[in-house]
């Protein structure tokens, strides 16, 4: 029998409160599709110390860096605040900056979503938009704060791995972000776009490294039975074998 592959999951986190303690949770939806898709997902908490991370890393094949409802904190990223923003707790942006800086290290096969794309990107090199409607020329709706299952069309760029997951033809998906990709980072290419320009997806230009961003969400309920095939592509990167990554965490020990 196969084994499996093993993929790590990045959680939600809320501080504790004075009526209520500190938690951590996740959408069903993650693990519920990298099961569909073959693989045994397991949760990784925000872990504090570096080696135990970097354990949790040797033990996974590919790595989900999840979406949030809030957002990367601008500032440190050198925006100014707007009035939409709504930071995620420090502990989640912190930790999910050392997994993300780490599986690109390592070059582990991640599929970034949402926030979790944003993130990626930053930590690749890249930049954000603080909001996309006062950073794009005539954008479209990207959030509807009343109705969670807006949804627009993509515009693929052809020969991409996008192109390759989907094919031919219009492709729509669900969208709820008001912050997105501005400068894309150097070791990234664009998959897709929506009409008004904004970065829907990219991909890695290497081939030593499976990293593919959506800022759509292929996990939620408001997601097509299409969206599947974006779990699929990166399952299949996880069944890949792994450059050798020993030398490194023993370099790092040391």
């Amino acid at each position: 029998m196969s084994t499996k592959p093993i993929i790590g999951i990045n959680c939600d986190f809320r501080p504790g409160k004075k009526d209520a303690p500190s938690l951590s949770w996740i959408n069903s939806g993650y693990y519920d599709k990298i099961t569909a898709g073959g693989g045994i997902p397991v949760i990784a908490p925000p872990y504090d110390d570096d080696n135990d991370l970097k354990q949790f890393l040797n033990m996974v094949d590919g790595i989900v860096l999840t979406g949030c409802k809030l957002d990367l904190d601008p500032i440190p990223l050198g925006l100014e605040k707007h009035p939409a923003s709504r930071a995620m707790p420090s502990r989640r942006e912190c930790f999910d900056r050392r997994l993300a800086k780490m599986a690109y290290s390592l070059k582990i096969p991640v599929l970034a979503i949402g926030s979790g794309m944003q993130l990626m990107n930053v930590i690749c090199g890249g930049t954000l938009y603080s909001d996309i409607s006062e950073a794009v020329p005539r954008p479209l709706q990207h959030r509807d704060l009343v109705e969670s299952t807006l949804r627009h069309v993509l515009e693929i760029v052809p020969g991409s791995r996008m192109d390759e997951i989907y094919g031919p033809g219009e492709i729509r998906v669900n969208s709820d972000h008001h912050m997105a990709v501005d400068q894309l980072a150097p070791v990234f290419k664009v998959g897709a776009t929506t009409p008004d320009g904004v970065i829907e997806a990219y991909e890695t230009i290497s081939d030593d490294w499976f990293c593919l961003g959506v800022q759509f969400h292929p996990e939620s309920e408001s997601g097509s039975a299409l969206d599947m095939q974006v779990i699929e592509a990166f399952m299949e990167s996880c069944k890949e074998p792994v450059p050798e990554f020993l030398s490194f965490t023993q370099g790092q020990a040391a």
